[in-house]
């Protein structure tokens, strides 16, 4: 029987009010004490609040970023040792938005990895293909040399501190299409593969986008999908909340 991994980002959302409201409301609720891997990953001025109401609860709280340096001339950025210190033992790396956007390549994301090990901190690792790769049927390549550079960052012995989120591009943001089921699984079981190059055991592999609680349980039950990362419809506490109890629910069916 799986044990789903069940997270949701916040991405640039929610004041500290905010965020202490919805994390009081899953200490409340059954995700506390969920048989699934949940966690939440608050911005970073939320996540010291966050952690402290968590702690001792089955939920793992995480941040949205970090720089690999532990110190320095870096301004606006966050190190390793910043994140450990408020209490966050997962660091979500390389997003597609943190590529888009603020020019994030493979190779910054192999040293935020390695960092993030150096730490103890599990990493969970974005790859995903645009619409143009997808429709070119090039989403392949394009996970291969994704997955490549971010386990060059990794031992063998960091199995089980890494964990990748296949997150295609033109199926996450408002407006994006769910990935098919069967679609999601091939290409979970293609980075699995990729994975034994340096691997005794597969990695785990969680799918991202467009997921409701509509189309959770279906995804959640394929083979090779490890669990789900939830945009949107985890982004109100109750969301959340319904998308992890139908998954283990489910599951347990």
């Amino acid at each position: 029987m799986k044990t789903p991994w069940i997270g949701t980002s916040w991405k640039m959302n929610k004041t500290r009010a905010e965020a202490r409201f919805y994390a009081e409301t899953l200490k409340g609720s059954s995700v506390a004490s969920t048989r699934a891997r949940a966690f939440i990953i608050p911005p970073f001025t939320s996540i010291a609040d966050v952690a402290s109401i968590l702690a001792g609860t089955a939920v793992r709280v995480g941040a949205q970023n970090m720089h690999w340096a532990d110190a320095g001339a870096w301004t606006g950025e966050i190190s390793p040792v910043m994140i450990g210190d408020v209490g966050a033992t997962l660091i979500e790396i390389g997003h597609s938005e943190r590529r888009m956007h603020f020019a994030e390549s493979d190779e910054t994301v192999a040293l935020k990895i390695k960092a993030a090990l150096a730490h103890g901190l599990l990493a969970l690792v974005c790859v995903g293909d645009t619409r143009q790769e997808y429709e070119a049927g090039q989403t392949s390549a394009v996970l291969a040399k994704q997955v490549r550079s971010a386990l060059s960052a990794a031992k063998a012995q960091d199995r089980d501190r890494i964990v990748f989120a296949y997150e295609p591009v033109w199926s996450i943001g408002e407006g994006g299409i769910p990935a098919d089921p069967d679609f999601a699984d091939r290409q979970h079981s293609f980075i699995k593969e990729e994975s034994l190059r340096l691997f005794v055991k597969p990695v785990d592999v969680i799918y991202g986008g467009s997921v409701n609680l509509a189309n959770c349980c279906e995804l959640a039950a394929k083979k090779n999908i490890d669990g789900l990362f939830i945009g949107r419809s985890a982004w109100e506490a109750r969301g959340y909340i319904g998308i992890v109890e139908s998954v283990v629910a489910a599951l347990k069916a």
